[in-house]
């Protein structure tokens, strides 16, 4: 499924898969295993809380023991990007002490090594110090089991050589990717997001935080246009979202350059594709502390943007969300959050913001399954922790003053 490229290797990489063309699975969807949970702050209550939800799911032994873990967290955007006075933790990104929970429990499950990963935007400068630039202590985080170790996979790296994973339906964008090597170094790999509304994908959850594992060294901004640039330069802006610029053409390149040049048709096409080459074994969702609204306003001068003045604030749903398939806990973190899984695009969340449904997208690869009611879901019902985000912002946006 996967092989090395060196870099003698990346020129001559893209043109035997450019013939490839999609196809959909026809394979059932799996169903899913997921757990709720209520949990009101990130204080004691959070570990026994996580235990007990990873034991609903069938224990994290079976999986981690004697293995190689890789921790997908979610820090969108720029360090110095804030929602007001509120810590990116509170906000829009996992925070730090779910993923110091998460790392003790793997390692008392028996897990052989885990790696913090995450592309750090526009920054090649280690994992550890981009926590460090919001005032994170990353040392508690490796302190939290043994072997801890954090990679930022924005670039190569301390890797040597960039990976290529397949898309095995064929892909309908892009029908493989490069990306850093800690992404098939790893025998589990867990998507651990942040419950977050999204501006151009209507939501973000465990499989959206999966489209952050392309590395901006090849499809970033200022990405190398033959080989991939050394650092990381922008965002995925003009590569993934508009399709402005293909990747660095060591890559594989897009399959159908006529095909629509929009952020919901791409975005939600290409974190698909990215979650069946890369297949997540384990979904956490962090929902004790968030945002409403999206996960990108910091980038605006909200004193100058009415509009999104009205629709972002830091939130507490107290909620906790896992799961064993990653449609199925998404379609569960939907529901929490007082949206229909099985809205298409002409429904809320997704019709707002011009965007095809990446769970519908998901189901249809054969990734999963949508409906909450064909999986199996344990713990808290999701009418004891439901929390609707259009009711709640639209409440507090009614009581801000221009």
């Amino acid at each position: 499924m996967t092989n090395r490229l060196d870099r003698r290797e990346f020129l001559a990489g893209a043109a035997g898969v450019l013939a490839v063309r999609p196809q959909n699975s026809e394979a059932n969807p799996p169903v899913g295993r997921v757990t709720v949970a209520p949990c009101k702050s990130y204080g004691s209550e959070l570990v026994p809380t996580l235990e007990r939800m990873f034991d609903q799911l069938g224990g994290l032994g079976r999986l981690v023991k004697g293995k190689t873990v890789a921790v997908k967290v979610n820090f969108i955007g720029n360090s110095w990007n804030r929602l007001d006075h509120h810590g990116v933790e509170d906000t829009f990104w996992t925070h730090p002490r779910m993923i110091g929970a998460t790392a003790h429990l793997l390692g008392k499950a028996g897990a052989r090594r885990i790696r913090v990963v995450e592309g750090a935007r526009s920054s090649a400068e280690p994992l550890e110090e981009f926590m460090m630039s919001v005032n994170w202590r990353p040392e508690d985080i490796r302190g939290a089991a043994a072997n801890v170790g954090f990679e930022n996979t924005n670039l190569l790296g301390t890797g040597k050589r960039y990976s290529r994973l397949k898309v095995p339906f064929g892909g309908w964008v892009f029908p493989a990717y490069d990306l850093n090597p800690a992404y098939e170094d790893c025998d589990v790999f867990i998507s651990l997001a942040k419950l977050k509304e999204h501006n151009g994908t209507g939501v973000t959850l465990s499989m959206k935080n999966v489209y952050g594992i392309t590395p901006a060294t090849i499809y970033g901004d200022g990405a190398g246009i033959d080989e991939p640039s050394l650092r990381p330069i922008g965002g995925r802006g003009a590569v993934c979202h508009q399709g402005k610029r293909g990747p660095s053409k060591s890559a594989p390149q897009e399959l159908d350059p006529a095909s629509p040049r929009t952020t919901g048709y791409r975005v939600p096409r290409i974190t698909v594709e990215l979650c069946a080459a890369r297949p997540v074994d384990v979904a956490i969702i962090d929902g004790i502390h968030t945002v409403t609204g999206g996960e990108v306003a910091p980038y605006y001068d909200r004193a100058y943007s009415p509009a999104l003045r009205r629709r972002m604030f830091a939130v507490k749903p107290g909620v906790l969300i896992a799961g064993t398939n990653c449609v199925a806990t998404d379609a569960v973190a939907m529901a929490v959050m007082g949206f229909d899984p099985m809205a298409g695009s002409d429904r809320e969340p997704f019709q707002g913001v011009k965007s095809d449904s990446t769970l519908q997208l998901g189901e249809r690869a054969g990734l999963g399954i949508r409906d909450p009611g064909r999986n199996d879901v344990v713990g808290t019902p999701i009418s004891q922790v439901m929390f609707d985000f259009v009711a709640v912002r639209e409440k507090l946006g009614r009581q801000v003053i221009d």
